[in-house]
């Protein structure tokens, strides 16, 4: 009952997001911020120190002298 008093009132109702129109939204922000040179993430890749990408091996010595 209240909320449909409330409205009446001059405050606007927002309607429902669809989650494309949130997408959208969103990815335009990023474009926005990419071009700005500012990034909302967290920092920017280029302070990033870089991970090898290599995985370590496992230690076999025990299949190979049969202990």
């Amino acid at each position: 009952m209240s909320n449909t008093e409330h409205n009446e009132q001059g405050t606007p109702q927002q309607k429902k997001m669809s989650l494309q129109e949130a997408m959208m939204q969103k990815l335009a922000s990023k474009k926005q911020a990419q071009a700005n040179g500012k990034s909302s993430m967290n920092g920017s890749s280029a302070t990033k120190s870089m991970k090898s990408q290599q995985t370590k091996k496992p230690n076999n010595q025990r299949r190979r002298t049969g202990v």
